[in-house]
């Protein structure tokens, strides 16, 4: 035993010493590296070296190898797609045979156990207590309530100061704060207050970046090489134990204030957890901590991008404010105060198609997650003709689907919401899920789709008719190396004050 431990402390040393050299090189080069099959070591010196620009990496790759690539690290297969058909096969079709793995649960080891990380019997069983929870009439009623309120009482407001003073704020921080309220709220029945309007320290927001950072790690590199650092507690192993801590800290108290604040009848998700005796603590903090991320993350995400893709096409700003004339017209008659800003609702929010189509352009070239991980748990054929064998990881590129040609047409690189309208532009076209994965696709589809699209379409139709926003000039977008699409920087942005 100790002899068997020896060998893998010196193997994980002697590839970690490998791997951090070229981790050193991807963060001084932005510069590509073409995927080079290595003897023992595979394509991982190639995958490393394109850290900085992984997602343009796999893209390139996946585009100039017909959507879809087999490749090799230490100890690990993988087959890399971003074919339509092989989606669909993954996770429609023979979904049975792509679980996530217990390589998956392992990587999200903070969360072990949750809705996020868990297959067969186990996935069916929460995610029918989750669909029972997010579609009732209740939680319908409450979410929507809760977005209205968090946008009147604390996102106008903020705005309508950032525009007086003309101060340059982060777009990406104001949207992640505002999604952290948004996704807490009907969890506890309680404002965590993230986005107050002294704006304070989001220690705990910080911490879900960190978790979803190391996981990128986690996925970069060797299995035995993090979880010898996870041992040691070294590198982003270590900031992983602070985070988790954080998390924990921030649900355990969240979940006492909500049991003196609760009042009889009260309407929220934790209360449908408490009393249900398969939820041990552990297990209901990774479920809550999931369910802060799957609202939280993607939201936020989502709307940074769109902001920043709005900006680089002010005639798309212009066909949105034309959708949104009618209601915001009748509104503004309703209250008749000159100066009052509209505030739009989730009822009124699902008149706007052209709205709708701009967040489905805005997913198709800026998915928030924009890789999924399966296993394959017996040999297979693919649609394209590509063998997989047990054991093997998929890894499914939503970002690069989003690029191809083949898939969405000559003009796939542009921002063109109308791609997503019938001919006569008054509805949504039908486009199978499996072509956006935004939302997942399959029997895992996500079950918050709709809460989200309500959340982002009154966010955004607020924004825009009250406000002109502007992206600073010059300003170089970088993507962060984490599990999400996060922006590296943020979006430095300035607001004004709309004349309507």
């Amino acid at each position: 035993m100790a002899l068997s431990y020896f060998s893998e402390f010196l193997t994980s040393t002697l590839v970690l010493f490998v791997l951090v050299a070229f981790y050193i090189r991807s963060k001084r080069s932005n510069s590509p590296l073409l995927p080079i099959d290595w003897p023992i070591v595979g394509m991982l010196p190639s995958l490393l070296s394109n850290l900085q620009n992984f997602h343009e990496f796999v893209t390139f790759v996946l585009l100039s190898s017909g959507h879809s690539y087999k490749a090799s690290t230490i100890s690990m297969s993988f087959f890399f797609t971003c074919d339509p058909a092989n989606v669909r096969h993954i996770f429609t079709s023979n979904h049975a045979n792509y679980p996530k793995g217990p390589e998956f649960a392992e990587i999200f080891d903070g969360v072990r156990g949750s809705f996020f990380t868990v297959d067969g019997e186990s996935w069916r069983l929460h995610r029918a207590k989750i669909q029972s929870i997010l579609r009732s009439p209740q939680m319908l009623s409450l979410t929507a309530n809760y977005c209205r309120d968090k946008i009147q009482q604390d996102l106008v407001p903020f705005l309508t100061s950032m525009a007086s003073a003309g101060t340059l704020f982060d777009m990406n921080d104001l949207m992640s704060r505002f999604a952290f309220d948004v996704t807490a709220m009907p969890i506890f029945s309680l404002d965590p207050g993230q986005l107050s309007y002294d704006m304070p320290p989001g220690d705990v927001s910080a911490a879900m970046d960190t978790v979803m950072e190391v996981a990128f790690f986690r996925h970069a590199i060797p299995a035995s090489c993090w979880k010898l650092m996870r041992r040691l507690k070294a590198g982003p192993e270590s900031k992983l134990v602070t985070a988790h801590m954080v998390l924990h800290k921030f649900i355990t108290e969240m979940i006492e204030r909500s049991k003196i604040c609760c009042v009889d009848g009260q309407v929220d998700i934790l209360s449908h957890y408490l009393n249900d005796p398969y939820y041990n603590d552990d297990l209901l903090h990774a479920e809550i901590i999931m369910y802060m991320v799957a609202g939280r993350d993607t939201m936020s995400t989502t709307l940074s991008w769109l902001f920043y893709n709005l900006a680089r096409n002010p005639n798309v700003i212009s066909i949105i404010r034309n959708e949104l004339s009618p209601i915001a017209s009748s509104k503004a008659s309703t209250i008749g105060n000159k100066g009052t800003h509209i505030i739009f609702n989730a009822d009124e929010s699902k008149a706007f198609v052209y709205l709708h189509a701009t967040l489905f352009e805005n997913l198709r070239l800026y998915p928030p997650v924009p890789l999924e991980r399966k296993t394959v748990a017996s040999t297979d054929v693919m649609p394209s003709g590509h063998e997989v064998h047990d054991g093997e990881i998929v890894i499914i590129s939503l970002y690069a689907m989003g690029r191809m040609k083949d898939v969405w047409g000559e003009d796939c690189l542009e921002f063109r919401p109308e791609r997503w309208l019938s001919e006569d532009g008054v509805k949504l076209r039908y486009v199978p899920s499996h072509k956006l994965l935004a939302f997942n696709s399959g029997p895992r589809m996500c079950l918050g789709k709709d809460i989200a699209i309500m959340h982002m379409k009154t966010v955004v139709a607020t924004m825009l008719w009250n406000f002109d926003v502007e992206v600073l000039e010059g300003l170089a977008v970088e993507h962060k190396k984490s599990a999400l699409l996060q922006m590296k920087k943020g979006l430095m942005v300035k607001v004004k004050e709309r004349e309507t």
